[in-house]
């Protein structure tokens, strides 16, 4: 078996007819092709296009029968629709998950996944690195209605145990972070959330389904923004929850009656997406595990961060948790926030961009951008400083990414 043979019993077999309904082999890179929505009387080899609002009824007892989910079948694209279908059980059976929905952005993915778990009087607890805006969901949306959060540091095991309460209804943590790229250990995190009887919920955006796999280290749910690494192309929006069933069963609830939505053209688009994401991958894990391993001990560099270098410090737990190191490299440059726009400014092939996963080479200045909002204590917490920029590296030739690189920080 392959490094990405998939468990036997990961995931039940996707509900098909046709002739590639078997998928007999269990391999990551099958299953993201193999996967699909059953084929219609047209036996289209391609997945078509379902851009309906609504779907119709055999007759009365099956409308009534189909809201009371008596049985299963389409009725609104808001609830879900074919297209949709099949990207929530694709993600399901490349994750290991029981069930999923999809929503309309990574975003909607995150709220939905926590709101639709926790009520008033609750709390959760968070790791300290996390995405600027998801920061701001626990601090000044979450607030308004009664629950409450806390910070633990992702290195710090005694922080964890200190700070789950009574009331703590879910723990939550994304690794690799964004952007400083920290990691936790997800079975000893899934252990202490089993322990106490909570959730806990992954944020596997940055190392994607064919990196690493956190239902099988211990978490309850994987969330993605789809925007990213599943796209790939950077043209759609999406959003993805998979996990425990009943876990999932509350956030579809939540999701069909509050609208996030993801559109059928974008599930369509990122279904087929994820039919080369194993491919793109490995490029942005071999592109970027070069550029980082280029850029230790430049001169304008004072630092760089890669799960895959020796020098990051939790190399042996990237090592063991992800299959390889993921596309995104950190550089701290010398010289604070003038070196940093200094070298925005002056990249001619890079894009200067606040998206990542792209199969263009992308740099971000996240103390100005995307973690602009936080103070500067906050920022400091979580080793975002000034001359820090995140780089999503791309598919072009690594050589072509490094020189560009190279130009924009020469004296």
């Amino acid at each position: 078996m392959s490094d990405h043979a998939m468990p036997s019993d990961s995931a039940p077999a996707p509900d098909r007819a046709g002739p590639d309904s078997a998928v007999p082999a269990a391999h990551f890179e099958t299953l993201a092709i193999r996967a699909q929505a059953p084929v219609s009387p047209e036996r289209e080899h391609s997945v078509p296009l379902y851009l309906t609002s609504s779907f119709r009824f055999d007759d009365a007892e099956h409308a009534r029968a189909l809201f009371t989910e008596e049985v299963a079948g389409n009725v609104y694209s808001r609830y879900a629709n074919p297209n949709t279908d099949e990207f929530v059980r694709k993600v399901c059976l490349l994750e290991g998950a029981e069930d999923g929905v999809a929503t309309a952005s990574g975003m909607s993915a995150v709220f939905t996944a926590i709101a639709a778990r926790v009520s008033s009087g609750d709390h959760v607890l968070s790791a300290r690195a996390i995405f600027g805006s998801t920061h701001q969901l626990f601090t000044r949306v979450l607030p308004k209605w009664g629950v409450t959060s806390d910070y633990a540091d992702m290195a710090d095991r005694a922080s964890w145990e200190r700070l789950i309460r009574p009331n703590t209804k879910l723990l939550y943590v994304e690794t690799p972070s964004n952007p400083g790229l920290e990691l936790i250990d997800l079975e000893w995190l899934g252990g202490l959330a089993r322990t106490h009887g909570i959730p806990l919920v992954v944020d596997n955006c940055f190392a994607t389904p064919y990196l690493q796999r956190p239902l099988a280290l211990g978490a309850s749910v994987s969330i993605h923004s789809a925007t990213k690494y599943m796209d790939g192309q950077g043209r759609a929006l999406g959003g993805v929850i998979v996990g425990d069933k009943d876990y999932i069963a509350d956030c579809r609830f939540f999701a069909r009656h509050t609208g996030p939505a993801m559109s059928a053209f974008n599930a369509w688009m990122l279904s087929k997406s994820l039919e080369t994401l194993a491919v793109r991958m490995d490029r942005h894990c071999r592109n970027a595990l070069a550029l980082a391993q280029h850029f230790e001990g430049h001169p304008a560099v004072e630092s760089v961060r890669y799960p895959f270098l020796p020098s990051h410090p939790q190399h042996a737990l990237a090592r063991r948790q992800m299959t390889q190191g993921g596309g995104i490299v950190v550089l701290v440059l010398k010289g604070g926030i003038d070196a940093g726009r200094r070298f925005l400014d002056r990249l001619k092939l890079v894009t200067h961009s606040a998206n990542l996963g792209d199969t263009r080479t992308i740099v971000t200045h996240p103390a100005t951008t995307t973690h602009s909002k936080l103070t500067p204590a906050e920022r400091e917490a979580v080793a975002i400083t000034d001359g820090l920029v995140r780089i999503s590296v791309g598919l072009e030739h690594v050589d072509d990414i490094i020189a560009d690189l190279e130009q924009a920080l020469a004296e």
